[in-house]
């Protein structure tokens, strides 16, 4: 199982606080663990506050208002950004990327938010403090336990979709609703 590039979507049942009715979109999946980042918390900063704590000017008006959002629980002082690929299929321009399957990319290099600050870096992105990650099969057992449905990612629902539609979204990825889900775990 390789759940790179897909969402986990939080079971009503998942009490962590952290994740309940979050939507985690994967980053990384291997059998050494996962990485992801949750796309529908956001935090109470905005992309213009942020600027302004790291000291650079923020010269995207489209970006300024955007939410920073709560990636996870992990390393919560530390930025993360998730954007589409600058040139898809070449290596990436910024120091510090991850290149991510379906054309996006995670950096955590300080010169992305330097291009932005100079109005120019990618289109669309995603900001987050913090990060979501589980050891080598911690994420297998959680989905066995029925603590997350998986999807493949949809990338419209992390830069196009409003904060409040995005958990409903992702289950509409599986054809679901939230009221067809249960807190009640089963198995068969």
């Amino acid at each position: 199982m390789n759940l790179t590039h897909h969402f986990l979507i939080a079971m009503p049942g998942l009490g962590d606080e952290a994740f309940a009715k979050s939507v985690v979109y994967m980053c990384e999946h291997s059998n050494r663990g996962a990485l992801g980042l949750v796309i529908n918390k956001p935090s109470d900063i905005n992309l213009k506050n942020l600027f302004d704590k790291v000291a650079l000017p923020l010269r995207r008006d489209d970006l300024a208002e955007s939410p920073v959002f709560q990636g996870g629980p992990v390393q919560t002082e530390r930025g993360f950004v998730l954007h589409e690929s600058m040139m898809p299929g070449s290596e990436s321009v910024y120091a510090s990327s991850m290149a991510i399957p379906g054309g996006l990319e995670m950096t955590t290099s300080k010169d992305v938010l330097e291009a932005l600050s100079t109005g120019a870096g990618p289109r669309k992105v995603f900001v987050s403090l913090g990060y979501s990650a589980w050891g080598e099969g911690q994420l297998e057992s959680e989905i066995s336990d029925n603590s997350w449905l998986t999807v493949p990612a949809d990338v419209t629902v992390i830069f196009d979709t409003p904060v409040e539609q995005r958990y409903d979204k992702a289950l509409l990825l599986l054809g679901l609703q939230s009221c067809m889900l249960s807190s009640e775990a089963g198995h068969a």
